[in-house]
């Protein structure tokens, strides 16, 4: 087997298809090729299949032959393939004490027809390469059909010393799930569903519980096209989804929930906090839904050492753990070391005790919706350049800044409706004091508590002196008008801004129009009532924010 390596050559992320390990895009390019290259959406059987029944007092083998052999005793059963062919293995009945164990070095299709397996000292299913070298596993299709279950014990008491068995259904090799029936997977003693190659998803619902280890791991990568995935980790320091390399999300819906705290971590020697997802080199959201609540100190929604993308879909993130070790490990909603770029999605996110939405390195913008809130910390932060060129996005923090760079600022489009505490706070922060600036270019803009303290305005802004709390307002640009409730508590000034003069009125009914930011903003509503609100030219040299 040849292990695939990604690498992030541009931040836009196109998807052209599921051929070819299913990652075919000129912007993740694969260091090293695999020759395994298949489709991974295999449905049907080959001519050679064995036939497994788990069930009292023993199981029963059927369709083995000299080339493919099987050990059975009571209900744990182990197959070595020596074939040249691809053999399909057919799981069905039921055991509280058994596994069904494959050495293999050829590719294999394994189906699960309303089988439950537990095993009380392991995993209940695990694919190693072949005997002479077990850990080198070739791929493996899964199809699911019925419902079927499998579950590992506290204790891996079995597992030979030279082999790896890292979850309750592990593989050596790359695991592809298709089929419209169900799995369900209990962790007790390691993670749920590991491969150390990749794990791919399209078509079946599968529902994990691990209380001892991560969700769903694939060392190579994550990548889910279709089906339902529910995911529910309790144990410190793990992860719902965890990859080396890349996490994919195309289609289907996902839902992970995260309850672990952040604990020292005895192995790397570090203090380690749990996550909703972790990606070591990208994440990247082509559509589909993604729902992830992490409760957990120190806990993250999604966490990405590389680079973040938001194409397409719609994401919801939601944190609610206090910071671990004095913020040593922050509890965030999405933290990436790398570039963010928002290109289509529609992504909510909700931080109870740090930063909504975080960049090690720059925020781009371009289209789709994206609303953050922190009730502590800046509801979006960038530690380089923050650009915004279309899209919706709201910034709404109760305790910091809405929308901060600590490079340039620059809002060139869209719609930015941005909610920042109060003096030195802002609405729209750039870093000033190391000698950058924010730019205002282009776009529609209400930012309740003020734009950052010498601001370049290529734009005219102009500035209401007071605004009124739980308010519906009404700004109207042109032909174009929206509608937003101001929040119970921010800042001094509001100010706005437009491709033309703008007006506002106050106490407004707002009714119909396309709901955005969890319900707090309307694009084209219908409008009645209010009253004018008086506004004045902004210069740039008001409002809050550190002076040069």
């Amino acid at each position: 087997m040849k292990r695939i390596l990604f690498f992030l050559l541009a931040a836009t992320v196109m998807l052209v298809g599921c051929e070819k390990d299913h990652i075919t895009d000129t912007d993740i390019t694969p260091i090293t090729n695999d020759d395994d290259h298949d489709s991974g959406s295999d449905t049907t059987a080959t001519s050679d299949t064995v036939t497994i029944v788990f069930g009292s007092p023993s199981a029963t083998v059927t369709g083995t032959s000299a080339s493919v052999t099987a050990t059975v005793n009571g209900n744990q059963v182990t197959i070595t393939n020596t074939d040249t062919n691809t053999v399909c293995y057919e799981l069905s009945g039921s055991t509280n004490n058994g596994f069904f164990k494959l050495y293999s070095s050829k590719k294999q299709t394994i189906v699960l027809n309303g089988v439950s397996i537990t095993n009380p000292n392991g995993a209940a299913i695990n694919i190693q390469g072949p005997a002479d070298s077990p850990n080198s596993g070739k791929k493996a299709t899964i199809i699911v059909q019925g419902d079927n279950s499998l579950a590992d014990g506290t204790s891996y008491s079995d597992t030979p010393s030279s082999e790896d068995e890292k979850a309750a259904f592990f593989s050596e090799g790359k695991l592809v799930f298709n089929g419209n029936g169900s799995l369900t997977v209990t962790a007790q003693g390691k993670s749920g569903i590991t491969s150390d190659d990749y794990v791919y998803i399209n078509g079946p619902t599968i529902s994990v519980n691990s209380s001892a280890g991560h969700g769903i791991r694939g060392k190579e990568y994550i990548e889910v096209d279709n089906g339902t995935v529910n995911v529910t980790v309790t144990a410190n320091m793990k992860k719902g989804f965890t990859s080396d390399s890349l996490i994919l999300i195309n289609g289907g819906n996902t839902t992970i929930q995260v309850s672990g705290n952040a604990a020292y971590d005895n192995e790397d020697r570090e203090y380690s906090g749990t996550a909703g997802i972790k990606a070591d080199v990208a994440f990247i959201m082509n559509g589909g839904t993604l729902d992830i609540t992490n409760s957990g100190t120190g806990g993250k929604g999604i966490s990405c050492d590389g680079t973040g993308t938001f194409n397409g879909g719609t994401v919801t993130v939601t944190t609610t753990g206090n910071n671990y070790r004095a913020g040593d490990i922050s509890s965030k909603g999405i933290k990436c070391d790398g570039n963010l770029l928002f290109a289509g999605a529609i992504v909510n996110v909700r931080s109870t005790n740090n930063e909504g939405i975080e960049s090690k390195g720059t925020i781009t913008i371009n289209d789709g919706e994206v609303y953050s809130y922190s009730q502590s910390n800046d509801a979006i932060n960038s530690a380089s350049t923050f650009t915004i060129n279309g899209g919706y996005v709201c910034g709404h923090s109760a305790g910091n800044d809405g929308l901060d760079a600590n490079g340039n600022f620059y809002i060139k489009g869209g719609v930015v409706y941005a909610i920042g505490k109060q003096t030195p706070e802002v609405a729209v922060d750039a870093n000033t004091e190391q000698g950058y600036r924010l730019y205002v270019e282009g776009g529609t803009i209400i930012a309740i508590g003020g734009l950052e303290r010498g601001s370049s305005l290529t734009q005219n802004c102009y500035q209401a002196s007071s605004w009124s709390k739980n308010t519906w307002y009404a700004l109207t640009v042109g032909s174009t008008t929206y509608a937003f409730k101001t929040p119970s508590s921010g800042g001094s000034s509001m100010v706005v801004s437009g491709s033309s003069t703008p007006t506002l009125r106050s106490g407004v009914t707002a009714t119909e129009g396309t709901s955005h930011f969890m319900g707090t903003f309307f694009s084209a509503p219908t409008v009645s009532g209010g009253t004018n609100v008086n506004l004045s030219t902004y210069t740039g040299n008001g409002g809050g924010g550190w002076p040069h």
